[in-house]
């Protein structure tokens, strides 16, 4: 079997979720929140990942408006995305993450697991669920 490593990411103004997958690619997991505070600290703290991770492929989740458009968010995602593919050297594919924080929300919820205190929680799950489909859709 193929051993596959990615790193799921939420890429959002404040925060980053990331989730990595076990090598066989079927379960992904919420690794870290990333507070963001220039490119250069979220580069550093990616890299980190990607090392520790021996990621091969960034799966970013890119927020569509519920028409199907890229509005700005979308954009500025896929900006920030170019900029640290560029820099880790790596691909990136992207997935709908329509409602990902509000499945995410729900999912933490009924794991008792939620805190409006922490908003990084759902950050790190939107990141698992954006990974997962991923790796579902590449079965």
């Amino acid at each position: 079997m193929e051993r596959i490593s990615a790193l799921g990411l939420d890429i959002g103004k404040k925060r980053i979720g990331v989730a990595g997958c076990d090598g066989t690619g079927l379960i992904a997991t919420g690794l870290t929140t990333i507070e963001r505070t220039s490119f250069q600290s979220d580069v550093e703290q990616l890299h980190q990942w990607v090392k520790e991770r021996e990621a091969q492929i960034l799966v970013v989740g890119l927020p569509y408006s519920m028409d199907g458009s890229l509005g700005f968010q979308a954009k500025q995602v896929q900006k920030f995305t170019r900029r640290i593919s560029h820099v880790l050297q790596l691909p990136v594919e992207y997935v709908d993450e329509r409602l990902t924080s509000v499945e995410a929300e729900a999912q933490l919820k009924s794991q008792k697991r939620f805190s409006t205190w922490d908003k990084g929680a759902i950050d790190r799950q939107a990141a698992t669920i954006i990974l997962q489909q991923w790796l579902d859709s590449r079965r």
